[in-house]
C-alpha cells in the first residue's frame, strides 16, 4: 500500500508523473541508487521502470506499514543508458559469465 496525499501527488505531477507509475515503478524490481537520511527516516533513490517502459528516478520511504513515494521524474539521459545497460547485463551477461 501506499500512502498519498496533495503534497507528493503534486510534487510528482509537476515532473509530469502521476501516482499509478511511481507505484508500477516501485513495484518493478527498480535498481537502488542511493539512499539518505532525511528527518530520521531513510529515504531510497531507485531507478525503473512502469509497464508502459517509462523509466524513472523514485524516491520513497516507509511510513509505518505503507510506501510513500516523495518524488517520481523521468530519468536523464545517462541515468536512462546506466539503467539499460544494467538491465541487458541481468538478462544476457550473467548467462555468459557462468
Amino acid at each position: 500500500m501506499f500512502d498519498w496525499d496533495e503534497f507528493n501527488i503534486g510534487h510528482i505531477a509537476r515532473h509530469d508523473v502521476v501516482p499509478h507509475e511511481a507505484e508500477e515503478t516501485y513495484n518493478s524490481n527498480p535498481v537502488e541508487l542511493d539512499y539518505s537520511i532525511e528527518d530520521g527516516e531513510v529515504r531510497y533513490t531507485e531507478i525503473g521502470e512502469t509497464l508502459k517502459g517509462r523509466i524513472l528516478v523514485i524516491v520513497s520511504t516507509m511510513r509505518g506499514d505503507l510506501v510513500r513515494i516523495v518524488t517520481a521524474y523521468p530519468a536523464d539521459r545517462s541515468d536512462r543508458i546506466a539503467y539499460l545497460a544494467f538491465k541487458e547485463y541481468e538478462q544476457h551477461g550473467k548467462e555468459n559469465h557462468s
